[in-house]
């Protein structure tokens, strides 16, 4: 990896499809309206960076880390998160378009989701403990052998959850999510 270092750098506009992205290390740097779509993004350190309406789709992140990293208003369809460096992982997502993701095998607790489209995103055998989906469509995502212990679906809507193949305890559904766990028992709700 290059010794590149960047810091508290502000890019706004930089459509990094065209421009490429320098590898190296971004420390507290904010990207605003910025174009990573189908960029090689491999071996890139993000800490405590902030990402605003910036498009992500289809972009590889293999071996990127992203360190107290916070997402806002981005398009990222079809991200292979499950290939980061997970080496003190944390990130948090608002208003995202994250369809066709995934986070297979991923350890991701404490992550926030709030008011993001995840359809069809692969959450097979992901840490995900103590996670927030608030206000996301969760429809069509995969929830196989994941660790969803005290993560909140109060608000999530269209998710569908097998309790005999994911671990729940502590999970919090309300009264109109909660079809969502019981729907493979083909039992009716009123």
């Amino acid at each position: 990896m290059s010794n590149n270092h960047f810091d508290s750098i502000d890019y706004i506009k930089i459509d990094f499809a065209l421009a490429g992205i320098e590898k190296g290390e971004y420390d507290n740097c904010t990207f605003v309206n910025c174009n990573f779509q189908c960029v090689h993004a491999i071996n890139i350190q993000f800490i405590e960076c902030q990402f605003t309406d910036c498009n992500f789709s289809n972009a590889l992140v293999k071996d990127s880390a992203f360190k107290n990293v916070y997402f806002v208003g981005c398009k990222m369809i079809g991200i292979k998160f499950h290939e980061v460096n997970q080496f003190l992982l944390q990130f948090s997502f608002k208003e995202c378009l994250l369809n066709f993701s995934s986070f297979y095998q991923l350890k991701m607790p404490n992550t926030s989701f709030i008011s993001c489209n995840l359809e069809q995103v692969d959450f097979t055998e992901t840490q995900a403990s103590k996670t927030v989906f608030e206000d996301c469509n969760l429809r069509g995502a995969i929830f196989e052998n994941t660790n969803l212990e005290k993560t909140d679906f109060r608000t999530a809507t269209d998710f569908n959850l097998n309790p005999s193949n994911s671990k729940l305890k502590g999970a919090r559904f309300s009264r109109t999510t909660i079809e969502g766990v019981l729907s493979q028992y083909q039992i009716i709700i009123e």
